[in-house]
């Protein structure tokens, strides 16, 4: 039996499992994105006394203005933000879609708005890897720098009263402390920078920038992007997987996850000895991988090679935590192995 995927040490998500990781907790709420001008006028008179957030060490790498003008625009519909927003980032990144072709798989009727996991999948699905930014301003900033529009949620609101805003940050001036950004029906809204950190700390900073198949985020963190790779995988999006699992081993050769990943991809496509050549590169970078050993395994028998299926799932037997989930899954494999016949 054939086990989903691998941990690393790094912390990384497991492939072949749904990983929105970094849609837990605001995703609860839908953004319904109401123009809350009450609140906003809350928010500009509690930011107003904030310190500049372009004058600190972290942001010190940018002191130019930077703007995307040619980021297209589609004005929202009612409460439909998120619909309006993911088209503007789907269409940055060279894909052609309106909002109301994404209204039905990311609006919620019933929540008033939309979910992140839903507008990741939807990015998925049009051939787009979501890579969910670290929680900062400077990855914010590297990402505009780079040429890519950030998605980003916003509560417009109040903790105890909350007004869930998608909008796209397309630009900055650390000279004049703004963020530009399509928002709303807004074509250009410049926003005073604290007063948009507030907003965006409220959403837990939570940002995404859409990736073409096999390029990289301007500051890569390898645990995030293998989580996105993992991600596309469990979606049986496989081109995608693929080419985020090969920008990964080229970027981190030593990622045993990485490698794990294209021999998940090439199982998934029956290619049993490309995900017999991917499984043992993955065990050579991490030969105590119970997963991989167990992987390994499995495709061992079904290639009919039961010898040396049997010494690698009992070798996993050894390393395996008796209450760990992956013990029955090992235990499936041992049976395999024993009912293999060459």
């Amino acid at each position: 039996m054939r086990a989903a995927g691998s941990h690393e040490r790094s912390g990384a998500p497991v492939p072949g499992r749904p990983n929105d990781h970094a849609a837990r907790g605001t995703a609860r709420a839908a953004a319904s994105c109401l123009l809350a001008v009450a609140c906003l006028v809350l928010a500009l008179a509690l930011g107003a006394c904030a310190a500049d957030p372009f004058r600190t060490p972290e942001t010190a790498a940018w002191r130019s203005p930077v703007e995307l003008e040619d980021t297209p625009f589609f004005p929202q519909e009612k409460y439909q933000c998120g619909p309006a927003a993911l088209a503007t980032v789907l269409a940055s990144s060279g894909v052609d879609v309106r909002p109301e072709v994404l209204t039905p798989r990311v609006y919620v009727p019933e929540r008033g708005g939309s979910l992140q996991p839903e507008m990741l999948a939807a990015s998925r699905d049009f051939g787009r890897l979501p890579y969910v930014i670290e929680p900062n301003l400077p990855s914010l900033l590297a990402e505009v720098a780079a040429g890519r529009p950030v998605l980003v949620l916003q509560n417009l609101g109040v903790r105890f009263a909350p007004a869930w805003h998608y909008a796209v940050v397309v630009g900055f001036s650390p000279e004049t402390g703004e963020i530009v950004l399509r928002s709303g029906t807004q074509r250009r809204r410049v926003t005073d920078a604290g007063v948009f950190l507030r907003t965006w700390r409220r959403s837990d900073n939570w940002g995404v920038v859409l990736l073409a198949p096999g390029e990289l985020p301007a500051v890569p963190d390898r645990r995030r992007f293998l989580g996105a790779a993992a991600a596309a995988e469990s979606a049986s999006h496989l081109p995608l997987a693929e080419a985020a699992y090969r920008a990964a081993l080229e970027r981190w050769p030593d990622s045993a996850l990485a490698a794990l990943g294209l021999g998940n991809v090439a199982y998934a496509r029956h290619d049993l000895a490309s995900a017999e050549r991917w499984y043992r590169h993955a065990l050579v970078l991490e030969p105590g991988d119970v997963i991989v050993l167990n992987n390994l395994a499995s495709v061992l028998v079904e290639r009919q090679r039961c010898d040396e299926a049997a010494a690698l799932v009992a070798r996993a037997a050894t390393l395996v935590q008796p209450d760990s989930p992956l013990a029955a899954t090992v235990a499936d494999t041992r049976r395999e192995v024993a009912a293999c016949r060459p």
